[in-house]
């Protein structure tokens, strides 16, 4: 097996704040309402590059979400530490594949410094020329670890998370501290609330994935 973890809102509970801050940021400068919820899951290049034309907005914005993510809680969903222990304890290869940038990143291992020793690989927007709902990020991933769709479990919150991990061929567990589960059901195979509770035997057991993968 596989398994291939998004960051925000999968393994920190983040994805309020972000909505709350990119709403504003949407309100205030780009006359867009909701803007934190159309721009879920992308990387912030392609949000700039998508959604403003004006060079120095971006700076602006860019300004903004940097000092953003450096005052943000970055709290672990209930139950993710302990289940990325018994995945590495149980020596399956894992990844974190998320839309942050390297910048970002540094803050949440400055709050977390053994989460970068939980999984094999870290996989920031850097290594991507494409954002999700584009399945290449995921993709990658699998074959960074020697996975294939068949054997790998994609971990999202986000509706562009959720269709990358469907188009990656992977089986897609989907976790509702986004959107609710009448919202994402029909978008992957498994809807958990957190980890709390969560086993990698009953995974594989719910999405008939063989443990001897």
């Amino acid at each position: 097996m596989t398994f291939l973890f998004d960051l925000d809102g999968v393994i920190v509970d983040t994805e309020s704040q972000y909505t709350r801050h990119w709403n504003a940021m949407g309100e205030k400068y780009l006359g867009k309402q909701n803007f934190g919820i159309t721009i879920k899951g992308q990387t912030l290049v392609q949000i700039l590059d998508q959604y403003v034309e004006d060079p120095a907005m971006g700076v602006l914005l860019e300004e903004a979400v940097d000092k953003f993510e450096k005052e943000m809680d970055y709290e672990f969903v209930p139950g993710a530490y302990e289940f990325l222990k018994k995945v590495k304890e149980a020596g399956i290869p894992s990844a974190i594949v998320t839309s942050s940038n390297e910048k970002k990143m540094a803050k949440v291992y400055e709050i977390h410094p053994d989460l970068k020793e939980m999984v094999s690989k870290v996989l920031t927007s850097e290594y991507f020329t494409r954002s999700k709902p584009d399945p290449e990020c995921f993709m990658k991933g699998m074959e960074m670890l020697g996975g294939t769709p068949e054997s790998t479990i994609v971990f999202e919150d986000s509706i562009h998370g959720l269709a990358a991990g469907r188009g990656s061929g992977a089986h897609v567990v989907g976790l509702t501290t986004t959107n609710g589960r009448e919202v994402i059901g029909d978008l992957c195979d498994m809807a958990i609330d957190n980890f709390e509770g969560i086993s990698i035997e009953g995974l594989a057991e719910a999405l008939g994935i063989s443990t001897d993968n």
